[in-house]
């Protein structure tokens, strides 16, 4: 079998939001806070594409001090607000 016809299966990772910790956790700090039904899911999406922004922008501070591996610093001069 040459190389060309093999084709590489990714295995797709199905993973399911944290829903019943996330409902535990706003009860217990904010236990008069009432959400919708999907209230936790946009909860949950908007920490998910912080953590990306993050990472992207850590990356980029990385790339710029030609440095391979995202450090502390790194992380800490992305995550200031100006």
């Amino acid at each position: 079998m040459a190389l060309s016809t093999i084709v590489s299966q990714k295995k797709q990772i199905k993973r399911k939001a944290p829903r019943g910790f996330l409902k535990r956790v706003f009860k217990r700090q904010k236990p008069q806070l009432r959400l919708e039904k999907s209230g936790d899911l946009l909860v949950h999406l908007n920490c998910l594409l912080f953590v990306h922004r993050l990472a992207e922008e850590s990356r980029t501070n990385a790339c710029e001090s030609k440095c391979r591996v995202i450090n502390k610093e790194h992380v800490l001069a992305a995550a200031k607000v100006s």
